[in-house]
């Protein structure tokens, strides 16, 4: 029996196909981020922050998260919309562009998605030198994964081909 067809391939295959769905769905929900964030103005922000938070300022006023949230949203500069909405847009196009492109198996998507997703990990690692957020670190533990399932696959491929 052909090794690419044994049971511990095709679940490590489901698991990155999954992997990559999930990452499509995040990729898209930044794509609508980003679009979202070129017409938000402060006040928006600072109306929904109000609104996602006003249940935890009820029962604790001093609450660090929604404190950090509200905070935020009545600080964010035009400057800050700006980057946001541009690296929102740009960063859920590449990723959906690669996704596609890897679903379909397309040789050259794998080492171009390994260098790209490797580029985001190196920024979400910088980022979380200012910001210290565990979702930085989580989304970079899951980031680490699809790398792994990637390479995997792409190996994979090749000898199949």
């Amino acid at each position: 029996m052909p090794q690419n067809s044994t049971p511990q391939r095709d679940r490590l295959r489901l698991v990155f196909q999954v992997s990559l769905w999930a990452k499509a769905a995040f990729a898209l929900s930044e794509v609508i981020g980003g679009i979202a964030a070129f017409f938000a103005t402060r006040q928006i922000l600072v109306d929904v922050a109000t609104w996602v938070t006003h249940d935890e300022f009820a029962e604790d006023p001093h609450d660090v998260v929604a404190n950090f949230l509200l905070r935020s949203a009545e600080n964010f500069s035009i400057g800050s919309q700006g980057f946001v909405a541009a690296y929102l847009l740009v960063h859920g196009v590449i990723k959906l562009w690669l996704i596609v492109a890897l679903l379909r198996e397309r040789l050259w998507s794998y080492p171009v998605a390994l260098v790209v997703f490797t580029s985001f990990i190196v920024y979400q690692l910088y980022r979380y030198t200012f910001t210290h957020s565990v979702w930085l670190l989580a989304l970079t533990l899951v980031d680490l994964i699809v790398i792994g399932l990637t390479w995997h696959e792409w190996r994979t491929l090749q000898r199949r081909a």
